[in-house]
């Protein structure tokens, strides 16, 4: 079956924000008095957040008293301070082109909020090209759960073999696969090849998946679920 549309996840995958999320993690449970080193929460990165603060602290959740609290101060870190210092990761711009050149259709399928999202979106140099997008607020559940993904698929009107995912974690394969969707992953989100073996295919990074186009699963007539 041929390619019809691609889901896009937009952290570590088209900006280059994976370390800067983790530290204000670190940040902002320093400031609720829990001691968390950067190197427990790098790992967890590409998990929605409440799966996050439950796994670091346990007993502690997203919805409890200090939860909500350290949360929002993550977020306020992320938009006034470290979203200005998130590069964009190389030739993403220029493989959302030639993918809607291409004649793909584009959802973005993201476990950040939509007000964080907006930020991303701009830091990765497509806010303008990028319309359609599934948020935090679409899901019930976050990554490795396949809600944002199951999401992405309804707000596209696509079957989980007409689209492939673009991601840059575990938890993306995960998600997307327990949705039917496979995954080309990228190492710019810092993960190793060993713990992106679900992947149908990995790259560097979007320039590299862009200079191997032609051969890759996105070009179309080339996709299918053997791939």
């Amino acid at each position: 079956m041929a390619l019809q549309g691609v889901l896009l996840d937009i952290d570590g995958t088209l900006v280059l924000s994976n370390d800067a999320h983790a530290q204000t993690w670190v940040e902002a449970f320093a400031d609720y008095g829990y001691e968390i080193q950067f190197e427990q929460v790098r790992p967890m990165i590409g998990m929605g957040g409440d799966k996050i603060i439950s796994q670091l602290v346990p007993g502690l959740t997203k919805e409890s008293e200090d939860g909500q609290a350290i949360d929002k101060r993550r977020k306020e870190l992320v938009l006034n301070q470290y979203a200005a210092q998130m590069p964009p990761a190389e030739g993403g711009r220029e493989l959302v082109l030639k993918m809607q050149e291409e004649g793909l259709r584009l959802v973005v399928a993201s476990s950040a909020s939509s007000e964080e999202l907006g930020t991303l979106l701009k830091a990765a140099q497509v806010d303008d090209l990028l319309e359609e997008a599934t948020t935090s607020s679409d899901a019930d559940s976050s990554k490795p759960d396949p809600d944002i993904v199951q999401a992405a698929l309804k707000q596209g009107e696509f079957q989980p073999d007409q689209v492939v995912m673009v991601g840059d974690t575990p938890y993306d394969i995960e998600s997307a696969g327990k949705a039917g969707v496979k995954v080309i992953a990228v190492r710019s989100g810092g993960f190793s090849d060993e713990q992106l073996a679900g992947a149908i295919a990995i790259y560097d990074d979007p320039a590299d998946l862009l200079a191997h186009y032609d051969q890759s699963p996105l070009k179309k007539g080339l996709f299918s679920m053997d791939s």
